[in-house]
């Protein structure tokens, strides 16, 4: 009966996650075998790594360790769609019992991971072995740990930074090796950009929620409360705090004076934008670097994240980690899955994923290793966001908010914005009606998984 209300509430807030039963894991922790497994096993592995690089490359990394892992381990890895399809397949499969026994999830899904009651804490494997965890970048760790517990581990992780052209930096008569690190400063950019004529469109970013995101956390401020849900339930959403309301007001003047274009939620449009040289400026996630390198035809620059005001906090990764299913896993399976996540975290597999898709390296000794090494020699603005991410203090503020409904948070805070920049509606009236709709459906979600 409990799992049949806890399943209703879930879906009438579109988070149906079946068989839910409470926080953490479904197993004692005491059965966590560390020896790994001696097999022969298989471990359905869902993912959501595509396109010309990631997809090929995690499919690789599988085929390698499957050939060498000498523990008849056998991961078999299932693309699953973008991490929203992925995620609402792995729901779907909580109600009939049948996830997989390793699931790459987002990184706002992983409230909704805890609560389904379908996984085993990575913490346990961690404290069953007595794992070395010091090799773990502690500012990425900490995203995925709650109450002081790694609930899942890292994989592809991300941040945001800041990109500007050089060349156009030049012909406005700005210093091409000094990038805004405020709002006030980029305004500034742009004026001077647009006074010299040396671009069509000095700036451009999607209508993203992320950026709201980002910009609260490194001004050092809570996108929801308690304790941005670490150390507790968040119980109440407070993105409409004065810098979310700050930097709406700051884009949407943007826009208005003709120094942004808008080109919507549309991704990959702003990204074309910037790299054709449309646009001087523009926000966006390190994932993206790569390509902008190898296609535009001017010294691209990067810059790290600009913040409302100069402040000692810092930007949140974003991303994905990698989850372990408990309940209708058997311990042999459980076992594998971990042994194949300790494969992905290894440095030398981070250093090879790092240099070939752009993500941050989970491992700090990934760093040390020679591909490395020689990449930063050749294309140093790789290193910008890896300063950035060392540099940023690990609080509750840059471990982002837990709540179980941040994917719908996230996608009320790009409605909000996108109402703002194309109409008249006020900042602060619009994220404050946003804010009072998603607290109350985060009081729906705790209250059906507390049941």
């Amino acid at each position: 009966m409990r799992i049949k209300k806890l399943a209703a509430g879930l879906l009438a807030l579109g988070l149906a996650a079946g068989s839910l039963s409470g926080c953490g894991s479904s197993d004692d922790s005491s059965k966590v075998s560390s020896a790994g497994a001696d097999g022969p096993v298989t471990v359905e592995f869902w993912h959501s790594m595509t396109g010309a690089v990631n997809g090929p490359l995690l499919n690789q990394l599988i085929a390698d360790y499957n050939k060498t892992n000498g523990k008849k381990i056998t991961v078999k890895g299932v693309f699953q769609g973008n991490y929203d399809e992925a995620i609402a397949k792995y729901k779907a499969a909580a109600q009939t019992g049948s996830t997989p026994a390793l699931m790459q999830a987002y990184d706002i899904g992983s409230r909704f991971m805890i609560d389904s009651g379908t996984i085993k804490p990575v913490q346990d494997f961690i404290n069953a072995e007595k794992y070395d965890v010091s090799d773990l970048q502690p500012n990425i760790a900490g995203y995925y740990t709650i109450d002081k517990k790694l609930y899942s581990m890292p994989f592809n992780t991300s941040m945001p930074v800041f990109y500007y052209n050089k060349d156009v930096f030049k012909k406005a008569g700005l210093d091409p090796d000094k990038p805004p690190t405020t709002l006030a400063e980029i305004r500034t950019d742009a004026e001077a950009i647009k006074k010299a004529g040396a671009a069509k469109y000095p700036f451009t970013s999607a209508i993203y929620g992320w950026f709201v995101e980002q910009e609260i956390a490194a001004n050092g401020d809570l996108y929801c409360t308690p304790g941005n849900g670490r150390s507790g339930v968040a119980t109440k959403m407070s993105f409409d705090n004065p810098t979310a309301v700050e930097f709406l007001e700051w884009w949407k003047k943007l826009i208005d004076d003709g120094l942004s274009i808008n080109n919507g939620r549309d991704t990959a449009q702003n990204q074309t934008t910037f790299s054709s040289g449309a646009s001087a400026m523009m926000l966006e996630s390190t994932g993206v670097l790569g390509g902008f390198v190898k296609t535009a035809n001017f010294n691209v620059g990067v810059g790290t994240y600009p913040k409302v005001n100069a402040s000692s906090s810092g930007p949140i990764i974003g991303g994905a980690s990698l989850w372990i299913g408990g309940k209708g896993h058997s311990s042999a399976e459980q076992a594998a899955a971990w042994d194949f996540i300790k494969y992905l975290s290894s440095p030398k597999v981070q250093a090879k994923w790092h240099v070939a898709t752009g993500y941050f390296p989970i491992s700090k000794a990934a760093l040390k290793e020679p591909e490395v090494v020689s990449l930063y020699k050749k294309v140093p603005q790789f290193k910008v966001a890896v300063d950035q991410l060392a540099a940023t203090k690990l609080s509750p503020a840059t471990q982002g908010c837990a709540a179980g409904v941040m994917p719908q948070s996230r996608k009320a805070v790009e409605d909000a914005l996108e109402k703002v920049l194309t109409t008249k509606a006020d900042a602060k009236t619009t994220l404050e009606a946003a804010q009072k709709d998603i607290t109350s459906q985060l009081g729906d979600y705790n209250s059906s998984v507390n049941q």
